[in-house]
């Protein structure tokens, strides 16, 4: 029964993120969040945009967001629960970080299967002098606490990505089986001391066991 939800639940959305835009402009797409009031202030906005996108398109075909479990909230639920995710193709690690480890396996234990939807991306950087990231830090109104921080550990800033071009949307499944097959992220400790619930780490080049089906976008 779970594989006819699974099938069910690929078929809607799939068709429902069909027509999702596939140039995203910085700036643009802050601003978007920023009037939404959605993850805005997000160094990496284009993860949350892409969420954002899909919240925007899934409205009345899956209930958003889905179930919770424990301290985590998965993306969206139509028959079984999907998390979204966003990576850059040209990328160094190749690996997504998926969800609570503990609540992911009680959702496969519940549904049988667990959904993951993944875009790929080609994506830009700003320029040697940083004005995509100086407008973004000034519209937030100056650093974060984290970024405060961190500039007290390091003189080296990341870049931030500036365009993003969305190329496919992988729909994966997780169950039972396929789930021994990820890796284990450690978060190390909270404020408090308390460490943190572990994560799944998805390698995207490895992929067959849980490839369902693909959406790619050509040039509109």
């Amino acid at each position: 029964m779970s594989v006819n939800y699974l099938l069910n639940d690929v078929t809607a959305i799939k068709n429902a993120l069909a027509t999702l835009p596939t140039e995203w402009e910085g700036k643009q797409s802050i601003l978007e969040l920023k009037e939404a009031e959605y993850n805005w202030r997000q160094m990496e906005w284009w993860g949350f945009y892409f969420e954002y996108l899909c919240r925007r398109a899934l409205a009345g075909i899956c209930t958003i967001p889905g179930d919770r479990i424990g301290r985590t909230t998965f993306d969206l639920k139509r028959h079984i629960n999907w998390d979204v995710k966003a990576s850059a193709i040209k990328s160094d690690s190749h690996r997504a970080i998926l969800n609570d480890k503990t609540a992911m396996g009680a959702s496969i234990a519940h549904y049988g299967v667990h959904g993951v939807i993944v875009a790929l991306c080609d994506v830009e950087y700003n320029d040697v002098d940083r004005t995509f990231q100086r407008w973004h830090t000034e519209l937030k109104g100056g650093l974060s606490p984290y970024e405060q921080e961190r500039r007290q550990r390091t003189s080296v800033s990341r870049y931030r990505k500036t365009h993003v071009t969305l190329k496919e949307i992988l729909f994966l499944s997780i169950d039972a089986t396929t789930v021994q097959h990820l890796s284990t992220m450690r978060q190390g400790r909270n404020a408090n001391g308390m460490p943190r619930p572990e994560k799944y780490l998805l390698n995207l080049e490895a992929i067959d066991e849980f490839f369902v089906d693909i959406l790619s976008f050509g040039t509109r």
